[in-house]
């Protein structure tokens, strides 16, 4: 694995800063993305891939390559289904921020206000605080999947079981149970279930026709196969890495930290919406890529919904999920780069800046792993 991280930073040394792409040359940033996605792709062993680049509210590059299904030769295209997984995440900040502008939900309001049946601990975590991974709840997840490796409803009544791990506001820990409470709130709310509201309020509205949910189980038209080069849990500790399937659980409950399945070009309109405020206004946008500040007055690592990577005057924010799919919004820079892959362990977070640079985009590279690193949430089998 270190080789091929080399191999991506060999690459990123012979264009380090898009220097014609300044310049205006759009055209010759799209051919070096191309030739750098080839390599990369080459590199990482990634089956199949869709990027997106979004400037000035303008797509300037949507493409796919290589395969969607790698048994069966099948390419992948401008229509092939990704899972989001976690980066579904900044869609549900989008929510809650149409929520707030609307009156009906306080991002600074327990979340007792919205929610009954809490346990006692639970009652004080403000909104704001669900939204930013700094409620201080334990995880609904563990390594294994839900909870006790039942349904959703067993793992939920684990959960509510547990302590808290800290005081609301006191640390930044990621965290599935924040948004599956926040789900629940959307639903109170709005009076719709979560994947309705967003549909409605989003998909219908930007013009997002491939958006849906669900998981690697369900039975869902035009979507990619996902595949890991991580050991199977039968393998031998000597054994080569193979190429094999990788299944992920996404239960309706969870939806709203993980369950889109979408195209870059789906969420690339989506990007250029929330850039122009045409979802959210401009106060609102704001906030949301405002990352959230503990009691001790230091930063947290995420705002509403999305992780904050850096601050001013170079924003930078991002949505990553399941450690295949990842987007970065430069907020200063005019700026939003999507790739959707099917590896696990792809991490498209990791070259993304690589590809900004040719854009005219040279803020430093930040460290994901202050914002959590996005992890496979899945097994290989």
């Amino acid at each position: 694995m270190r080789s091929t991280y080399r191999v991506i930073l060999m690459a990123a040394l012979l264009f380090p800063l898009g220097a014609q792409a300044r310049a205006g040359n759009v055209d010759t940033a799209n051919q070096q993305t191309r030739q750098f996605i080839g390599r990369t792709m080459d590199a990482l062993r990634i089956p199949g891939l869709q990027i997106a680049v979004i400037q000035d509210g303008k797509v300037v590059l949507s493409e796919s390559h290589g395969l969607a299904n790698v048994e069966n030769g099948l390419p992948a295209i401008r229509t092939t289904r990704f899972p989001l997984n976690s980066a579904t995440k900044s869609f549900t900040g989008v929510a809650m921020m149409q929520l707030a502008e609307a009156g009906k939900v306080n991002l600074d309001s327990p979340i007792s206000t919205y929610l009954a049946d809490l346990p006692e601990a639970w009652r004080g975590v403000r909104v704001r605080q669900l939204l930013a991974h700094t409620s201080g709840l334990p995880d609904i997840l563990d390594a294994q999947g839900l909870l006790g490796g039942g349904s959703e409803q067993a793992a939920w009544a684990a959960v509510t079981r547990l302590p808290v791990e800290a005081a609301p506001g006191a640390r930044f820990t990621y965290n599935q149970t924040n948004y599956v409470l926040l789900a629940r709130i959307i639903a109170a709310q709005s009076a719709m279930p979560y994947d309705r509201y967003v549909a409605t309020r989003q998909f219908d509205v930007v013009g997002m026709p491939s958006t849906t949910f669900g998981d690697s189980y369900d039975l869902i038209a035009n979507s990619a196969t996902i595949y890991s080069w991580f050991p199977r849990r039968t393998d031998a500790p000597d054994a080569a890495p193979r190429l094999s399937h990788w299944f992920y659980d996404m239960t309706p409950g969870l939806w709203a930290g993980g369950g889109m399945l979408t195209t870059a070009d789906d969420v690339a309109q989506w990007l250029a919406a929330v850039s122009g405020n045409r979802l959210i206004n401009a106060a609102s946008t704001r906030r949301m890529w405002t990352p959230e500040r503990l009691i001790d007055g230091s930063e947290g690592a995420w705002g509403d919904g999305w992780a904050v990577l850096q601050g001013a005057p170079l924003r930078q924010v991002a949505g990553m999920g399941g450690a295949r799919s990842a987007f970065i919004v430069y907020p200063d820079q005019g700026l939003a780069i999507v790739v959707l892959t099917n590896l696990v362990g792809a991490n498209p977070q990791n070259f993304i800046p690589q590809i900004a640079a040719f854009y005219g985009v040279d803020a430093p590279v930040p460290t994901v792993s202050r914002a959590a690193r996005p992890s496979p949430a899945g097994s290989r089998r």
